[in-house]
This record gives C-alpha cells, structure tokens and sequence, in this order.
C-alpha cells in the first residue's frame, strides 16, 4: 500500500490503526496517508518537508501547531450544535446570494454536469479581523462566538506562517504573502455531511479547487470523508487526532507561478456517522491583482497565469465552475 509520509511525521501522534480507518472510510479506490508534518521540528526540516508536500501535492497535515486541543474540539462542538438547532432558529441566514458573505447554505446549491447529487450544509462567516466582523456571527447557540474567536486567531498564524516558511523555500521575501494577498476576509466554512446509506450514489462536496490563498482544515480524528485527486486516484484522507489539514488555493498556485500546487479534492459521505469539518480560508482583497511573482518568472519558466484582481477571479470562478482544468484554462496566458 502506497504511503505519502512526510520525514517529519511524528509516531507519537501518528494515523489511527487501518483497520479502524477501513471500517469508517466511505468507499474509494485507494486508502493512503498525506504528508504529516510536526511542525515542532527545526525550520530548516519543516520548510523543507512543507515545500515538498505543496510541490508534490498541495496537501499536506500539520501536528504540534501549537493550536490548543481544546479549542479544536470546543470549535468542532459549537458548529455541531449549530447543525443541530431547530430550523426555525436558522432561517434567516438561509441565503442563494453567493455576494451576501454570512449565510447558511446548503448542497442544492452546487451545480452538476453529471447529475449528482449532493448532502452538505454550510455555514460560511467572514471572521477575520474579529472586532469587526464578530457582531455579524449567529448568536445562537451561545458558545458559537467564543469558539470562533478562539478558533480563527490560532488558524490564521499558523497559515502565515507556513506561508513564510514558503517563501524561504522558493527564494521569495519572507514577508511576500503579508499586506493584500492575505489581507481579506479569513472566511470559515463549517460544513455538516449527514450519514449516507450508499456514498457511491452522493457526495458531501464536487471535486474543486479552492478559490482562496491556503486553507485550514479542522476535521474530525475519527472518520474519513475528504479525498485528494492523487495521479488520478481519489485518496483518503487519514483523519488523524489533533492534526490540522492544509491545502493550497488557486491564489497560491498562480502566486508561485505553478512551483507550489492547487489540488481538486471532494467529500464523500460516511455510511454510519455524520460528520463536522471546519475550514478556514485565507484570501486576498478583493482588489488585490494577483499574478505570479516576478522572481518566479525566470529563464525557462514563463508566466503561466495572467494578473486578475481577485474580485475578477471570483467572476471567474462562479461562471466557469470550481473544477481546477476549467479554471485554468480562463487564466493561463
């Protein structure tokens, strides 16, 4: 069985036993393991591990992040008590406005060539910076806010920072991604897959790419459901306890002029349990032109992307879909 480990994976909080793994993954074609990067190792070792897993893959997981165990499982709960509560105490935030920032969403809302169907609500905030967008968060249930809070300052340092870890390693300023490429909203998605009887026949999300800069990911440690489109597989994800997923964005990639990588991914759902991820996503400002970087465009490796403001990428990408072949093909030059 092919395993993608990264040399700074640490056993001491490795995958939980496979055969658990088996017996809670939806059905998919290969079970295998992303990079696992510990993240308290020295910096020459985790940039190193992190460049190579965002060449390889643009997935990777993270452990000793330095984000509390507790605020993992207290944001985890607070967004599962959200699902939970009476329709009618949700109801307004139910919105087909994909401009209105703050809304409940659910999977009618994707659009399908092939007819699939979908099983996924989301709940979307803009949570970043807190003072000002915290009065616009649910009020319900109660311990919603205070997790958030408590949730989105941790995750948002830990992307910047791998963020400068990156630079070192493709030989740009360490402050490169500071100022409008991560200077928009930090979005969080929360997103409930209810338990499927036949996940062959549904899926919690379509196969995309991010739209954003990074992601990360906080999902459960017990049971599978996001995969990775690996050299034409779709691959598990191993949910392992207390790790964050990162992936890269469409912004990332076209930043890097292609160094560092944008993969589809998708969610499928779980036969016997439900499950809550919670997603925070770092983007530019809207006016922010993002294009690659000019030490990136060199002899040999011409620019591969055109510059758009962000706001005309995201034009982009509601009208041509979220599928990275039909996005590319409108951007590169």
């Amino acid at each position: 069985m092919k395993k993608l480990r990264s040399s700074a994976a640490s056993s001491s909080q490795g995958a939980l036993p496979e055969r658990f793994l088996m017996r809670l993954a939806a059905a998919s074609p290969t079970l295998v393991s992303l990079p696992v990067i510990d993240l308290s190792r020295g910096r020459d070792e985790v940039r190193r591990a992190v460049l190579h897993a965002g060449k390889e893959l643009g997935f990777f997981q993270v452990i000793n992040h330095g984000m509390p165990e507790r605020t993992m499982r207290e944001m985890e709960m607070a967004c599962s008590d959200f699902f939970r509560l009476p329709t009618t105490d949700k109801a307004t935030l139910y919105s087909e406005d994909s401009e209105q920032t703050n809304r409940l969403l659910s999977s009618t809302m994707y659009r399908s060539a092939a007819s699939e169907s979908y099983a996924c609500h989301c709940l979307h905030l803009a949570c970043h910076p807190v003072e000002r967008t915290k009065p616009s968060w649910p009020e319900k249930p109660v311990r919603l806010r205070p997790a958030l809070e408590d949730f989105i300052i941790p995750a948002r340092s830990i992307a910047m920072e791998l963020l400068r870890l990156l630079c070192e390693g493709i030989g740009l300023q360490p402050d490169y991604f500071e100022g409008g490429l991560t200077g928009g909203d930090v979005i969080i998605n929360a997103n409930r897959y209810p338990p499927c009887a036949d996940p062959n026949l549904t899926l919690g999300l379509p196969p995309h790419c991010d739209w954003n800069l990074i992601t990360v990911l906080l999902q459960p440690g017990y049971v599978c459901g996001l995969q990775v489109l690996y050299n034409g597989d779709w691959i598990d994800v191993d949910p392992i306890p207390g790790a964050l997923v990162i992936n890269f964005g469409h912004q990332l990639e076209i930043a890097t002029n292609g160094v560092l990588r944008s993969i589809e991914h998708r969610t499928v759902p779980n036969i016997v349990v439900g499950r809550t991820t919670v997603a925070a996503l770092i983007m530019p400002t809207m006016d922010c032109v993002v294009g690659p970087a000019k030490e990136l465009v060199v002899e040999g490796r011409s620019a591969r992307y055109r510059r758009v403001a962000f706001r005309d990428f995201m034009h982009i990408y509601n009208t041509v879909g979220a599928c990275k072949e039909s996005v590319e093909e409108a951007l590169k030059i």
